[in-house]
């Protein structure tokens, strides 16, 4: 007896479930992942946004306007990160040229800073050590954070490609190419038909080819041309009597 059709629904359920399991994982490890790094990248930047605006005051910018600088150059290091891991190719060349200029901007002023405020009783290379972290960490932690988006956006399935045609083998190709010549038997019976319809009508080889399909070079290869009409015999002189 057979099954009812709803019967096996459930376990096509159960393997479906089962086989989502490892993307929501992934997935949510991936979300997480995301909150760690936004943190870390907001760390960074904030350690080096401090170090740069209190440089920006250094170098003579009021505090209303010294915020701005860090902005600008920190900022270009976020926004060229992202541009380098969406861009591909030769369209991501100025965003690495933005990304290595910003990024080196930020070191060297990062280090400039921590030696001119360094205390006496620290070497300036760890100073400088230190405060060249917060640009290094921000710039790896957006590519990352970039990165983990991607993997945790959901993925449509791809459509399956269009499988490539066989190429035609030899044999094939020259059939193909070979073009298929009537039975011997049924030329034969169109040769007859033709003389018949030649010796019952007197057609001509186009009206002959016309009536059997053909072509008239082939009528005419069979019989030749057409027998000329006899002449008309010569009308006597009128009035003239029987001898």
């Amino acid at each position: 007896m057979a099954s009812p059709s709803g019967r096996g629904s459930p376990s096509v359920s159960l393997h479906a479930t089962d086989a989502t399991r490892p993307v929501e994982a992934g997935r949510w490890a991936a979300i997480v992942a995301i909150a760690g790094t936004v943190a870390i990248a907001a760390g960074a930047f904030y350690l080096s946004f401090a170090s740069l605006t209190h440089l920006a005051e250094l170098a003579g910018l009021t505090a209303e306007r010294a915020w701005v600088w860090p902005l600008l150059v920190d900022g270009m290091i976020v926004v060229a990160t992202v541009a380098v891991t969406t861009l591909r190719g030769r369209r991501s060349a100025y965003a690495w040229v933005l990304l290595a200029g910003g990024a080196a901007v930020s070191i060297l002023a990062n280090a400039v800073h921590a030696a001119l405020i360094a205390p006496a009783d620290v070497p300036v290379a760890i100073a400088v050590l230190v405060a060249a972290t917060p640009p290094l960490v921000l710039v790896a932690s957006t590519h990352l954070t970039v990165q983990l988006r991607r993997a945790a956006a959901p993925r449509t399935p791809a459509e399956p490609a269009a499988a490539p045609k066989a190429a035609p083998s030899l044999g094939t190709a020259l059939v193909r190419r070979a073009a298929p010549a009537p039975p011997r038997a049924a030329r034969a019976d169109a040769r007859q038909r033709a003389i018949a319809l030649r010796e019952e009508s007197g057609l001509s080889n186009r009206a002959i080819a016309r009536e059997l399909s053909i072509h008239p070079s082939t009528v005419g290869r069979w019989l030749g041309p057409p027998d000329p009409e006899p002449p008309a015999p010569p009308a006597g002189p009128e009035g003239d009597p029987d001898e």
